[in-house]
């Protein structure tokens, strides 16, 4: 009988496996002390510079729109209130999608979990929650949603708080959303046979 192999990369700690949790419980990543060297090969570091650069991109791109808007472009335009608050919904998901794609990226690059499929999350995370914050917002104001009063969405800054943290939290934001569409249509006939097999 032939002896396993070992596939192993050599800088990895054989007694360790790398997790994909945020929390530095193991701040070696898995990897033999001293060991430096990336464990990426060239074609896979292009496309992480790449994303890098994107995600950069965006954290000069936002604060830029936010003191466009905020000054009605240097005087250009007069924007009124009403697209401002809502800009600032969009550009606050985004902010906060954009944050969380990047924290997803650099612990996937550092924990050797980075594959080259998660490449459309990263580029449209921060669009998706720029555009859930924005119904959010729209949604609060007109009164469907109740967590918050309309009248303090009138606010900015607190749309832009709010939206920041609807961006980062987008998977929790659009199971609150789920919740909502199913108080007001009624639940799948899925979700229905599931009830009721659990009740059985």
């Amino acid at each position: 009988m032939s002896e396993e192999q070992d596939h192993s990369h050599p800088s990895e700690h054989p007694a360790k496996k790398t997790t994909s949790s945020f929390a530095p419980a193991d701040p070696t990543d898995g990897r033999i002390p001293g060991s430096w060297r990336t464990r990426y090969e060239d074609d896979a570091l292009l496309y992480i510079k790449k994303e890098a650069i994107y995600v950069g991109a965006l954290f000069v791109v936002i604060p830029m729109l936010i003191i466009c808007i905020h000054e009605d472009f240097f005087g250009a335009l007069n924007i009124p209130h009403t697209v401002k608050k809502y800009s600032y919904a969009w550009i606050g998901g985004g902010l906060g999608g954009t944050l969380f794609s990047t924290k997803w990226l650099y612990h996937s690059v550092a924990r050797n979990l980075w594959n080259q499929d998660r490449f459309l999350w990263r580029i449209f995370t921060p669009h998706i929650s720029g555009a859930l914050a924005f119904s959010f917002i729209l949604l609060i104001s007109s009164g469907i949603i109740n967590l918050f009063s309309p009248a303090a969405m009138d606010k900015n800054n607190a749309v832009f708080g709010l939206s920041f943290l609807i961006g980062y939290f987008s998977d929790s934001a659009i199971a609150k959303l789920t919740e909502i569409a199913n108080t007001l249509f009624g639940a799948t006939q899925k979700e229905s046979q599931k009830k009721n097999d659990n009740g059985a």
